[in-house]
């Protein structure tokens, strides 16, 4: 089926036919999967959208959060086109990298949200325990309070749905969780993205042609505050990049604030 021709090996056009026929099967399989993706992204979307129309026809407030990392960057984009309104909560922890304040801020013009910093109301340097050590260094979990839920928890009680960007396949904590489900202060969290995959996400991203957070280039997949985030390992899962070698892979807002 080879012919040589000047120390040259050519397939024979038998060769080159068979060999075209095969790629275009390819190609149209992956046409076809790439459609049906699409079509179920759509679809999910319209779902999104159906949801918030509904809740604001009902009168309901609502509100989302975002940590401003790049797989948080689809449920802000659906949001924006949805209705830009909505306010964006930001927890300013104080302690994250400088990187994710910048990107917070390209993403906020970009896509035209209104965010909005929120921080605790105890101060850094009385964030120590009785030895004078960061709470974060010996009390995580406390730290995560502090910086994270108990701010939330005045947000909480001035509105009736918490728009979170959770999934499911990004802890076992959030495959428990249900795409509405009751947290505290009357409040509904509704979790658009719940059943949404990695693959999913960064089809969007691609897509959309959505920015990406600087430090993603630099290893980082999971990316929270500075002291509690490491660069992630091939082997290791998403969310073991936080508070690695400490047996905790969630804050408070998805452990305190559910219901």
């Amino acid at each position: 089926m080879l012919f040589k021709v000047k120390n040259i090996i050519r397939p024979s056009s038998q060769v080159v036919e068979f060999f075209f026929e095969k790629k275009l099967i390819l190609l149209k399989f992956s046409a076809i999967r790439y459609c049906f993706t699409s079509n179920i992204q759509r679809m999910k979307i319209e779902e999104i959208k159906n949801k918030i129309i509904s809740y604001k026809n009902e009168g309901k407030k609502l509100f989302t959060t975002s940590s401003f990392q790049t797989h948080s960057l689809v449920m802000l984009h659906i949001i924006s086109k949805i209705d830009n309104t909505i306010p964006v909560y930001f927890i300013n922890t104080g302690y994250l990298f400088p990187e994710t304040m910048s990107f917070r801020d390209e993403v906020a013009e970009k896509f035209g949200l209104e965010v909005i910093d929120i921080k605790s109301g105890t101060p850094r340097m009385m964030q120590r325990d009785s030895d004078g050590r960061f709470m974060f260094t010996t009390d995580p979990d406390y730290c995560c309070y502090l910086n994270k839920t108990q701010p939330m928890e005045t947000i909480l009680a001035s509105f009736d749905i918490w728009i979170n960007g959770v999934r499911a396949d990004q802890s076992a904590v959030r495959k428990a969780m249900k795409v509405e489900q009751a947290a505290p202060f009357n409040t509904m969290r509704f979790h658009p993205m719940l059943d949404w995959n990695n693959k999913e996400i960064f089809q969007y991203i691609r897509e959309h042609d959505l920015p990406r957070h600087p430090l993603d280039a630099n290893g980082y997949l999971s990316i929270g505050c500075e002291p509690c985030t490491r660069k992630i390992d091939p082997e290791m899962q998403e969310r073991e990049a936080r508070w690695y070698g400490l047996n905790k892979v969630e804050c408070g807002l998805h452990t305190d604030l559910v219901k």
